[in-house]
């Protein structure tokens, strides 16, 4: 059994949230509208890769599988038409199926992840936190207000953190493995209450990453601001030079991280 910081009914309940936040946008926007954190991508695109992975990752607990699941083999991954509110009401949809999936399986259910950590409590972190990021994407192009809860911000940190620390690591992001030391980066999010302690080190050695909450005075670079920006910055939904966060120190460091182990 795998301890998270939020209970797997929170992340079942972000799921569904963030997907609502982001099927609204949808509902009411113009499908061309370019995405320019995911340039490969229009609303409709990031829309439909939203809805599939949600089916895809419901699929794959619902079938409790042992192996990849082929998107090939995963029903009504598209939308019937390709107007607003029909995309908007699919990917709605997509999340009411990965929470039921995930609310039946329960947490400990034993489901492939590809990580060492098998359990459907992963699929729920997730997919929440997948929701999280796209939302950020969604409100960067149709130029709407962006917030998340402090608790889901830091874990959203966290879990790319551990997702990058992971065999996973080398598919989620291909060039980690030009990222060497000596060097470290301090994450340090201003505007939260202590307990929620949105503070992180990420030391850069000869052989790769290791990472760990807390704080360094001393780290070679710094990147600081509200956690909701840091949380932007760190996902490349925000340039670092925005105004909007502090990067003290070696900024060529933090460029470097964040070309090379960035979230699709």
């Amino acid at each position: 059994m795998v301890n998270y910081p939020l209970d797997y009914s929170r992340y079942c309940a972000e799921i569904t949230a963030e997907t609502d936040r982001i099927a609204d946008l949808v509902e009411v926007s113009d499908l061309s509208v370019r995405v320019p954190t995911c340039p490969a991508w229009d609303i409709a695109g990031l829309a439909l890769h939203i809805g599939q992975t949600n089916r895809w990752a419901a699929a794959t607990v619902r079938t409790r599988a042992t192996s990849f699941v082929p998107h090939a083999t995963v029903p009504d991954m598209t939308p019937a038409a390709r107007d607003a509110k029909t995309v908007a009401a699919w990917l709605r949809d997509s999340a009411a199926r990965v929470v039921e999936d995930l609310t039946a399986a329960g947490p400990d259910a034993t489901v492939w992840t590809g990580m060492p950590v098998e359990t459907a409590s992963f699929w729920a972190r997730r997919m929440a936190h997948e929701a999280v990021v796209h939302h950020a994407d969604a409100a960067v192009a149709l130029g709407a207000d962006y917030q998340v809860a402090p608790e889901v911000a830091a874990d959203a940190i966290d879990e790319w953190l551990f997702v990058l620390a992971s065999p996973w690591g080398s598919q989620a992001a291909p060039r980690l493995a030009e990222l060497r030391g000596p060097g470290t980066i301090a994450l340090r999010g201003t505007d939260t209450a202590p307990e929620i302690g949105a503070d992180w080190l990420i030391e850069l050695g000869a052989d790769g990453f290791s990472w760990r909450r807390g704080v360094d005075e001393s780290a070679t670079t710094t990147l600081r601001g509200p956690l909701v920006d840091v949380l932007q910055v760190f996902y490349r939904r925000q340039p670092a030079d925005s105004g909007r966060v502090e990067v003290l120190g070696d900024a060529g460091l933090l460029d470097a991280w964040l070309e090379r182990a960035s979230f699709g």
